[in-house]
Parts: structure tokens; sequence; C-alpha cells
């Protein structure tokens, strides 16, 4: 027994290399085993095509039916389910240890609008020149971010240094 063609989708009527198959008609019936060439003959009578529905199973499970609509309904389905599929975007949001407090509600906003969409936030705390020796005051920062989404995220990567910025990640749970 041979598995499917190399041509793209199921085997249609004279394309069907086994002796016998088990055969639905295209009132949903079972005929059971029967000679392939008798398939094809009752598919052409019914003005339909013989398509291979299962072609591992022994014998394969043909089906009588609409070879175009069959495609299309096939083709129909696989855009949808590509349409359904979310892709999870990371988004970045940009802090400083001495942020404001209105500025900080600014981005917490943003860091909540994001999540409920669905998206990873990156919040990059970055320093600049003499804050660095006041590392404390960016971790504060991002503990209080971290505090803030507690109950709605899960940590993916705890607060580090990344040279003159400190990196955490957050994800929707």
């Amino acid at each position: 027994m041979q598995g499917p063609s190399s041509k793209k989708g199921p085997r249609v009527n004279d394309d069907i290399i086994e002796d016998e198959v088990r055969l639905i008609d295209e009132n949903g019936e079972n005929h059971g085993a029967v000679a392939t060439d008798k398939a094809i003959k009752m598919a052409k009578a019914a003005g339909l095509d013989l398509v291979e529905i299962s072609p591992n199973a022994n014998p394969p499970v043909c089906k009588i039916l609409d070879y175009g609509k069959y495609k299309y309904e096939a083709q129909k389905k696989a855009s949808l389910a590509r349409k359904k599929q979310k892709t999870v975007d990371v988004k970045e949001i940009k802090l400083r240890p001495g942020i404001e407090k209105h500025d900080y509600d600014v981005k917490m906003r943003s860091i909540d609008k994001f999540l409920s969409a669905g998206d990873k936030v990156k919040v990059t705390l970055r320093y600049r020149g003499r804050e660095m020796a006041h590392q404390e005051l960016g971790m504060e920062v991002l503990n209080r971010v971290k505090d803030q989404f507690a109950d709605v995220t899960k940590i993916e990567q705890m607060p580090k240094m990344e040279g003159r910025q400190m990196i955490m990640i957050i994800a929707p749970k």
C-alpha cells in the first residue's frame, strides 16, 4: 500500500491506485469494501467524483462527492483557522528611576491595555549618568509595577541589569 500521491490534496477518481476501497456514497451510506472501478463508475453515474478521504486505512476510505466543493470547503476551513490565530506580540514600555506619579500612571494604563489585548510587556528601566549609583530606586519602580499587576500577570523574566538598563518581562495569565 502506498501513501498519498505527490500532488497536493487527496487522490481523486483514476488517481486512486488501490484495487479495493471502502465506499461511502453521496448520502453518507456505507457500502463496505467495493472494487475501485465499480466505485468510480458509481461516482460518474451520480455526476460526482470518487475522493480518497482516509488513504492510510485498510482498505482506504473513499467518498462520492463534488471534489470542487470539497476543496473549496477545506480551503475555507483553513482560512478561518488562520484568521482565528492570535500572535503574541511583545510591547515595550520605557521608564526612568525618578518617574513622576502622573507619568507612571499613564505608563500603567498603557501596560494594562497591552495585557488585556493578550500581549506580553517588556518593562525597560533606563539609567542615565549618576542614576547608576542608585539602582535600588529603579528596582523599587519595577517592584511597584510587579505588585500592581500581580493578580493579572505572571513574571516571565525577573528584573535584571543589561548594561545601563534593567529589564523585566510580564505576560498575561
